[in-house]
């Protein structure tokens, strides 16, 4: 074999290894060419790939059955004349000069411009096909070129630290800032998008078809640029050229431990600290609050912006769907997903507190609707430790809803608050209870998912006041309603308010005033349940005999506050205290007595509360009318034995006061006029 000084790597003998050689100038003098697309500089890295791929495999092929064989060797270390050493020891001159001339310089090469870079890339690669070309002729320390593949290896080795050294800072300085400002993170239907998505890439903008994504198409519904497009090309370049010289785990490690760095940086433009479990027991609620909507809103950005850009830029660098790619996102990931999952984690272990059920629910909502996007992700075996990571922190919070939610029904049974609200108003247990389970309709198909016992049917037979009123129901009564399970839960918590309430009434020592907080209270349930999504659970019947009822608690307050003035006003007489007689008294003294009646109940009852407006309306002209007809009727009545002096108001100024009364501010009649 022999080997020429002008084109050593490049042999002149056949027509495809010449086509090769061909093939590789043009993408050397193309790649150099800044004004080139990035679909461009793509398709010329892999093409130069593919020929750095094919020539080392044609060169092994000779070293074992071609010109480099046994013979070659015998024939090579039989010449006397020594043209092939003198050929390779000026080859190896020239590589080590141009190698060595950049040990001494310790700028980078890459930021002289890309001629220089190329050159470098194209002495290193020289410097691989040598060293390579030398150990196929199985030298022994005997033959005479055995030293040059000494020192072929080492300006190989020293190249292979310079490149892995260029691709860490190149990789490093030109990752892209990430604002999350700039990206709305959306799911569900909203992240569908079109077929093809634009992704920005320097001046231009390309088309990039979604179909061979190795994650979710939806990610791609948010470009973001992890790194400058512009040195894609270059990062490739390198590694092709690293891995053929068998500089895997190197390249690898330092592609892994400056994108971890970046990410670790994106978490903390999140605004996600890392917080140990004890961190997170121990917050306050207002807190607590604000980190788990923070969670909910980083983790969604990560997962489907960042890390499926991540995978991207690995698959962009190393190969799509290569095995070196799939690694170092992993390795890459790992320790940013974990810290975010750590955080669900300890929210989980965290008590079962009802005033958290919500933000379990958001988290494990936004954690489980992201598992497509995860498993895709991670669906490799070197991931699949972080997947059955995720569905294991998914389960724990799942089980967390369910705890807690089976919880609330004993919290609000268990809420015995001893001061009475003060004039009758809602009560801020029925306040909460109500507001929570309207909350809870938004995770409706989420906590129906949870709570569903395998065990049994969900069809159960229910009570007409448990029952949802629906057309079907009025033309079958008594058939079995399919109720879910939530839903059940949900009118039982409701029933358990209610008994709390009856109990919380006898805190009042007034029977009118106890008929009024519970009116209050029962149409403060009405109205949250009607015309809210509570109003498919419980039914138009429920909401039927609410209003029943509190129209019922009005009646009733109205016979308990009123009904004892107004007998003062019927001539049949008045109850004598202590007896069991009707004593006839003077209709001056009756009236006396009325006055007296009504001016106490108006002080005490202007500072008792009904917040509903038109209930408050509604109850002040209905028990007006029943007591200023009396007293009209009584004035008429005894007009000749009451003179105008023993009239204190006439009947439009009694009339009027009424509007003083339920309004929570307390007032008195302090004798207005006399006459």
């Amino acid at each position: 074999m022999a080997i020429e000084e002008s084109e050593p790597l490049i042999p002149e003998l056949e027509t495809e290894e010449n086509l090769i050689a061909a093939a590789r100038h043009l993408v050397k003098a193309l790649g150099s060419n800044s004004n080139l697309t990035s679909d461009a500089k793509k398709i010329l890295v892999d093409l130069g790939f593919d020929m750095n791929a094919i020539s080392t495999s044609s060169e092994k092929e000779e070293g074992k059955h071609g010109q480099g064989g046994e013979e070659d060797v015998k024939e090579m270390a039989e010449d006397e004349e020594g043209q092939d050493v003198n050929a390779i020891e000026d080859q190896l001159g020239v590589i080590r000069e141009k190698i060595m001339r950049w040990e001494e310089n310790h700028s980078m090469i890459w930021d002289l411009g890309p001629e220089e870079a190329y050159e470098y890339l194209n002495v290193a690669n020289d410097a691989r096909q040598l060293t390579e070309k030398l150990e196929s002729l199985h030298l022994s320390k005997e033959d005479k070129m055995y030293k040059f593949l000494s020192r072929a290896d080492t300006l190989l080795q020293k190249a292979m630290a310079r490149l892995e050294e260029e691709f860490r800072n190149l990789l490093f300085q030109n990752r892209q800032p990430f604002k999350p400002e700039n990206v709305s993170s959306r799911s569900g239907e909203e992240d569908a998008v079109d077929e093809n998505s634009i992704v920005s890439s320097g001046n231009e903008t390309v088309e990039e078809p979604l179909q061979n994504d190795s994650v979710s198409g939806a990610a791609e519904a948010h470009m973001i640029d992890l790194v400058d497009p512009d040195v894609i090309l270059d990062l490739r370049c390198i590694a092709n050229l690293l891995f053929a010289s068998n500089h895997v785990q190197e390249c690898s490690h330092a592609y892994t431990i400056v994108r971890r760095h970046a990410l670790d940086e994106c978490l903390f433009n999140l605004e996600m600290e890392r917080l140990s479990i004890v961190d997170v027991l121990s917050m306050e609620w207002g807190t607590l609050n604000f980190k788990v909507e923070r969670w909910i809103s980083a983790v969604k950005i990560f997962v489907r912006v960042y890390l499926a850009r991540e995978r991207r830029l690995s698959d962009w660098i190393f190969g799509e769907g290569e095995p070196v790619s799939i690694v170092c996102f992993v390795d890459a990931s790992k320790a940013s997903i974990l810290q975010l999952l750590n955080f669900g984690e300890a929210m989980s272990i965290g008590p079962h507190q009802p005033e958290k059920l919500l933000l379990f629910l958001g988290m494990f909502e936004v954690l489980a609707n992201l598992m497509p996007d995860i498993d895709a992700l991670y669906s490799d075996e070197v991931g699949s430790s972080v997947k059955i990571e995720c569905h294991e922190v998914l389960k724990r919070l799942g089980n967390c809803v369910r705890a807690t939610f089976l919880e609330f029904g004993s919290a609000i049974a268990s809420d015995a608050s001893s001061n009475a609200v003060v004039g009758g108003a809602i009560h801020p247990l029925t306040e909460y209870v109500m507001n929570y389970l309207r909350n809870l309709t938004d995770y409706s198909e989420t906590l129906n998912l949870l709570l569903k016992d395998q065990e049994e049917d969900d069809t159960i037979s229910l009570s007409p006041d448990m029952r949802p009123g629906t057309e079907e129901d009025s033309k079958s009564p008594g058939s079995p309603v399919r109720v879910s399970t939530m839903a059940l839960h949900i009118r039982s918590f409701a029933s358990i308010l209610e008994s709390n309430l009856e109990g919380k009434s006898m805190l009042y020592k007034e029977a009118p005033l106890q008929h009024l907080f519970l009116m209050n209270n029962i149409h403060y349930m009405a109205e949250k349940v009607t015309g809210s999504e509570l109003s498919h659970i419980f039914g138009d019947e429920w909401i039927r005999i609410r209003n029943w009822k509190f129209k019922q608690l009005a009646m009733d307050y109205e016979r308990a506050s009123w009904m004892p003035i107004v007998d003062l006003l019927k001539d049949e007489g008045i109850h004598v205290s202590g007896t069991n007689s009707i004593s006839k008294t003077l209709p001056k003294e009756r009236l006396k007595n009325f006055y007296l009646v009504f001016e106490d109940i108006y002080r005490i009852q202007t500072a008792w509360l009904i917040p509903n407006v038109q209930l408050r309306t509604d109850l002040r002209i209905s028990t007006s009318l029943r007591v200023v007809l009396a007293y009209r009727s009584f004035l008429r009545n005894h007009k000749s034995d009451i003179s105008d002096k023993h009239r204190r108001y006439d009947t439009d100024e009694l009339e009027n006061y009424f509007f003083d009364f339920f309004g929570g501010h307390q007032k008195w009649l302090q004798y207005p006029h006399r006459r």
